[in-house]
């Protein structure tokens, strides 16, 4: 048996990543009312829980901050079904999914055309090692972080810990470096984008404060986007950042199996998996990107194969917080601790 089958768990008998992407082509078109009845059942009890904490500001603070953290997986879920206007497989018509992204982004603090073009550089680049960079979690190999000064292990150590990755970093992500185009500086078009998006969320920020004061700012709107984002932060963490997981050079690197043996199978509580939209199926996503969110459960259902491929639950996804460095040889991530033993 290959080394890369030994890795999937997949058997010589069983479809190819590359074969994979002829079977989930049927999965790939998207229903105009489904997705509209999950966007309205999304969107509905968004608007319906920021109006309550709104009149519970009058009752107590502590009943608004708690409604305003359970309205933080609607807006997760806005964010995934935003991700799917970027993929093309929210609705059919391309024009009406990117409109709907756009207004999405005034919500989920992301300028829609510059994520979706990052986004698109991560699909593409997903598990290679050359082209890092845009749209990951920044990963260094044993050997280079092992080159670096003692200054540089510091920093890369500090970007690494769970208090600035998942503490610190989806406040600065989504409040700070999503202000502007990073990555694509130069190009007018995600300047607009990026521009556009901080003029709309500073309106709506100033009918908030002329209508209701800071109160609403600091104890439904701050807490509901910074939730949301440390969750989406994480979720996207676990799905490429486990040990078993997948890089290569520019010589080995393949699209399909990047994606295959390079994404988690992130296995959820139904109440959990409905409000992250399924994103945790993220193998699947990632081999056929155009398949609606709604129907990644279709996949699992008809193929066990995929269902078992890179499961993760989420007590197991606890131990990847502490993984930060690939090693080639043995074609792991470890810890830096597992590193140093080396």
């Amino acid at each position: 048996m290959s080394e890369q089958f030994k890795k999937s768990g997949l058997t010589p008998e069983q479809p190819s990543a590359k074969d994979w992407v002829k079977v989930l082509a049927k999965y790939r078109e998207p229903s105009t009312l489904r997705s509209s009845f999950e966007l309205a059942v999304t969107i509905g009890p968004f608007v319906a829980l920021w109006a309550a904490a709104w009149v519970a500001l009058d009752v107590s603070y502590w009943l608004a901050f708690l409604i305003s953290m359970v309205n933080a997986a609607f807006l997760l879920r806005l964010f995934i079904i935003q991700h799917d206007c970027g993929h093309g497989s929210f609705y059919t018509n391309r024009t009406l999914s990117d409109w709907l992204g756009r207004v999405l982004g005034v919500l989920t603090l992301t300028p829609y055309d510059v994520w979706r073009r990052t986004h698109s550089i991560h699909h593409s680049n997903a598990g290679h090692l050359d082209r890092r960079g845009i749209g990951d979690v920044h990963t260094m190999t044993v050997a280079e972080y092992k080159a670096l000064s003692p200054w540089n292990r510091l920093m890369y150590r500090l970007y690494r810990h769970p208090v600035v990755l998942f503490g610190l970093g989806p406040g600065y992500l989504f409040f700070i470096q999503n202000r502007i185009p990073l990555g694509l500086m130069s190009q007018v078009r995600y300047w607009a984008s990026a521009m556009g998006t901080n003029a709309a969320i500073l309106a709506a920020l100033l009918v908030i404060l002329y209508f209701g004061g800071l109160m609403p700012i600091l104890l439904i709107y701050l807490p509901s986007t910074l939730l949301a984002a440390t969750a989406g932060v994480w979720l996207f963490y676990v799905q490429h950042q486990f040990e078993t997981t997948l890089w290569d050079s520019e010589e080995d690197w393949q699209l399909h199996d990047a994606a295959l043996h390079g994404s988690s199978h992130y296995v959820l509580p139904p109440v959990l998996q409905w409000l992250s939209g399924n994103i945790g199926i993220h193998h699947v996503h990632h081999l056929y990107s155009r398949i609606p969110f709604y129907r990644l459960t279709e996949v699992v259902r008809d193929h066990a194969n995929l269902a078992e491929h890179n499961r993760m639950t989420i007590r197991e996804s606890f131990a990847n917080a502490r993984l930060h460095l690939w090693d080639e040889s043995s074609r792991r991530l470890l810890s830096f601790r597992q590193a140093r033993a080396l």
